[in-house]
C-alpha cells in the first residue's frame, strides 16, 4: 500500500509538471512501476479530475478555456500522439481527407489514417480512430495538400468526381508548385494521376 501511494504521488507530480492539453499514456510511466499499478494511479487521477480518460489507456491533462470550459483534444490530435508514441507515420484518408481539404463540411466521427504501422481501432468517446496499414507508395506524396487531394479523389471514385470538385481542387492546389503536383501525382492511381496532371497544367498556365 505504501509503495502504491508513493507511485501515485510520483505520477501525480509528473502530471502537475505537464502543460494542460498534454495527452498521456500508461507507457509514459513504465519506469516507475508495474503496468497494473500505473493503470491504478492514472485511474485515481482521473477520479480526482486531474486527468480525463479519453479512451482505453489514453488520458489528457485538462485544458481550460475561460469561455468554453474544458477543451478536449481532437481525434486527429489523439491519433498524432499515438503515432508519435508508436513511432509510425499516419496520414488522413477517406471522408476525413475530404473534410480537411474542404470538399466536405461533414466532420466524421470515424477518422481513418493510412499508416506504415499495424492495424488499430481506438474508441474515443463516441468517435473512432482507425489506422489502416498501406504500402509505402500510398504514403509517398510529399506535399500534404496533394496527398489530401489524392485521398479525396480515391474516396469519391470516378463516378463521384464532378467538374465542381475539380474546380475546388484546382483552387486548393494553386499554392503548390506544378512540379511538385506532377511528382506526387505519380504515386496516385491512374485516374487520379490524370486529373492531377491536368490541374498541374492549369496551375502552370495561371502562373
Amino acid at each position: 500500500m505504501i509503495i502504491e501511494k508513493s507511485l501515485h504521488s510520483r505520477i501525480e507530480q509528473e502530471v502537475i509538471r505537464l502543460e494542460p492539453g498534454r495527452i498521456i499514456f500508461p507507457a509514459d510511466f513504465l519506469e516507475m512501476g508495474s503496468p497494473e499499478a500505473i493503470y491504478m494511479a492514472l485511474s485515481r487521477l482521473n477520479d480526482q479530475k486531474e486527468l480525463i480518460r479519453l479512451g482505453n489507456g489514453i488520458y489528457v491533462k485538462p485544458k481550460k478555456d475561460p469561455l468554453l470550459g474544458t477543451v478536449l483534444p481532437s481525434l486527429e490530435d489523439i491519433a498524432n500522439a499515438i503515432a508519435v508514441k508508436e513511432r509510425v507515420i499516419i496520414r488522413p484518408t477517406g471522408s476525413y481527407a475530404l473534410n480537411k481539404l474542404g470538399l466536405s463540411t461533414q466532420v466524421p466521427m470515424k477518422v481513418v489514417f493510412l499508416t506504415n504501422g499495424s492495424r488499430r481501432r481506438i474508441q474515443v468517446g463516441r468517435g473512432v480512430i482507425s489506422f489502416k496499414p498501406t504500402t509505402p507508395k500510398n504514403l509517398a506524396a510529399k506535399n500534404e495538400i496533394v496527398f489530401l487531394a489524392i485521398q479525396s479523389l480515391v474516396e469519391l471514385g470516378k463516378q463521384g468526381i464532378t467538374e465542381k470538385v475539380k474546380l475546388k481542387l484546382t483552387e486548393k492546389l494553386m499554392q503548390v508548385s506544378p512540379v511538385i503536383i506532377r511528382e506526387d501525382a505519380r504515386n496516385a492511381p491512374q485516374f487520379v494521376c490524370k486529373i492531377l496532371l491536368d490541374i498541374a497544367n492549369k496551375v502552370a498556365h495561371h502562373d
